[in-house]
């Protein structure tokens, strides 16, 4: 272990995305999207001294006093992260934590406390805290771990701007285009998809074709690499049983 003053416990590597279709993701195209670093600390002069350190690598920083405070606050839609004071006097520290960590999942948490012993950071880590660092520590070390943290965010965040983009391309497919789709990256031929469906290998290209072209798939693989990230749940609305054959008329 080294000392209080440079004591880290080692980084996860989990990190959990939250849906952002609530928001406008396109937003992020804005001039002003600098990265977002969020400060929680009942020491006002704490948030004063980290305020300028933070727009020293042009990030925003935006401080609360308090948990209740951050977590109302509006959710960017650029990379941020939270710096977060921990005080193992008050019990209530680890739930705090475990409510940020839950509701915000998208936002990476830095854990600060006074504190340098193992069981506390364990805890703090199982609380959703990706890094821990023990006061006094130097600007150095905290910038490192804001950085960490930030990449973390962007990363997240890019994988569901696509899946955004990837959802609503695959909402403009209709039923029979689902259909096909689940049954074309499943493997199947032309002709074995229109067995299925009862209808003929002509309509289906037809169909295959505007599942191409309504998802910008330019290849199967492609269309197969996008059916995997849609995951199962959609998935499972795509294959032959979703719809009954006879239950969409079709030219054949």
């Amino acid at each position: 272990m080294t000392s209080a003053a440079t004591f880290v416990v080692p980084r996860v590597t989990a990190f959990s995305s939250v849906s952002l279709l609530s928001r406008d993701l396109n937003s992020r195209t804005a001039s002003n999207n600098a990265p977002t670093v969020f400060v929680v600390d009942e020491d006002i002069h704490i948030r004063k001294s980290l305020e300028p350190l933070i727009r020293s690598q042009g990030w925003c920083p935006q401080t609360f006093e308090s948990a209740r405070e951050f977590l109302v606050s509006p959710r960017p839609v650029v990379p941020n992260c939270l710096i977060l004071a921990h005080a193992p006097a008050y019990s209530n520290c680890l739930e705090i934590q475990n409510q940020i960590a839950r509701t915000r999942p998208e936002t990476p948490i830095i854990v600060i406390s006074g504190c340098a012993d193992i069981p506390t950071a364990v805890q703090v880590i199982k609380a959703g805290a990706i890094d821990f660092l023990v006061k006094p520590c130097s600007n150095d070390l905290l910038l490192g771990a804001i950085r960490h943290s930030l990449e973390r965010s962007r990363v997240a965040l890019d994988r569901e701007v696509e899946m955004h983009k990837l959802r609503s391309r695959y909402a403009l497919l209709t039923p029979r285009e689902r259909q096909v789709m689940g049954l074309v990256v499943s493997g199947l031929l032309n002709k074995q998809v229109g067995g299925e469906l009862g209808i003929s290998e002509i309509t289906v290209k037809g169909h295959r074709g505007q599942v191409m072209e309504k998802m910008k798939a330019g290849s199967v693989a492609g269309l197969v690499r996008m059916s995997a990230k849609l995951g199962p749940s959609q998935a499972d609305q795509m294959g032959p049983k979703a719809f009954h054959r006879d239950s969409i008329e079709e030219p054949s």
